[in-house]
């Protein structure tokens, strides 16, 4: 496993629908990842968005390096793929630090399905970056998981605010670093070369306003920040193959799996339990996971297949 997270490579001697399979199989890995992670920031209590933001990335950075150390290739940097690699840097702190804030000032739940719009974005900004077309199945399923979101996040309360917009921007931010992620992926960058340049782009952003706004942490609010920290990394890791095994369009919409991890987070550490909308949403996001699987892998009967 962790020689498949560190060469981040498509192997050319298998079919495509194994490396869908394997792209749908890290994706959800990254969802569980990102889930604990959001628990830990949680848990960390109130703290500064950017000291959260730091550490998050502080982490994922030295294990990235790491990695590479122990590498064949080191510190190896692909030239043709630095273009990709800075946008995806520039948007995926753009939407890290987004999503940070909007937790700050929104229910943890609103915030966390605003920013899992991420894989709707991912496959509008595909069209552009990697020209990759969604047939009209693929579309309809991303907007069924769309609607279940709406349920969950129940937009009647005060989401049209500034908090909301910002959480949706980190939304858009992540979806379009995972496409620029897999352009570079595509392109042989290995996976925790990705890794090392976003966390250390956004080490470098929130430094600043780490020193300037810092506060005091117990050594509880330190270990938990450090195993968002982690939790990230097997977030990002999990990421980068998901999406260098397959195009977005393809399996970015099991990316709401995170949806069903957090549920199961806040129910056993928080005793939260999803009311009677959101659990509709749930059935309504993996629904439309289980119908875009089944299409991929052509199981849909001839003549659904035909009218779409």
């Amino acid at each position: 496993m962790l020689r498949d997270f560190c060469v981040c490579i498509m192997d050319k001697n298998v079919t495509k629908t194994e490396n869908k399979a394997r792209g749908v199989f890290h994706i959800i890995l990254a969802a569980l990842g990102f889930s604990l992670m959001t628990l830990f920031l949680k848990l960390s209590g109130d703290l500064p968005t950017m000291q959260k933001a730091l550490f998050r990335n502080l982490v994922a950075f030295f294990m990235a390096v790491i990695v590479l150390a122990g590498s064949k290739e080191k510190f190896k940097i692909n030239k043709p793929t630095i273009p990709g690699l800075l946008m995806r840097c520039l948007f995926g702190t753009a939407g890290l630090i987004a999503n940070f804030w909007a937790v700050d000032r929104l229910d943890l739940a609103d915030s966390n399905m605003l920013n899992k719009m991420s894989p709707f974005f991912a496959m509008i900004m595909s069209i552009f970056i990697l020209k990759e077309k969604p047939v009209l199945f693929e579309w309809l399923t991303i907007i069924l998981a769309f609607l279940g979101v709406i349920l969950i996040v129940k937009p009647g309360k005060g989401l049209a605010s500034l908090p909301a917009l910002v959480g949706l921007f980190s939304g858009f931010g992540a979806g379009t670093a995972y496409a620029f992620l897999r352009s570079v992926t595509s392109r042989g960058e290995r996976g925790p070369v990705v890794v090392m340049c976003f966390s250390l782009f956004s080490t470098l952003v929130t430094l600043p306003f780490f020193i300037l706004e810092y506060e005091p942490m117990t050594t509880k609010q330190l270990i938990y920040l450090l195993l968002a920290g982690a939790s990230a990394m097997v977030g990002q890791m999990n990421i980068t193959a998901a999406y260098t095994y397959a195009p977005a369009k393809e399996i970015s919409v099991y990316d709401y799996s995170q949806v069903i991890f957090a549920a199961i987070l806040g129910f056993f550490v928080f005793s939260e339990i999803p009311d009677t909308l959101s659990i509709a949403g749930y059935v309504i996001i993996i629904g439309a996971g289980v119908m875009k699987w089944l299409y991929s892998t052509e199981k849909l009967p001839g003549m659904t297949r035909k009218l779409f």
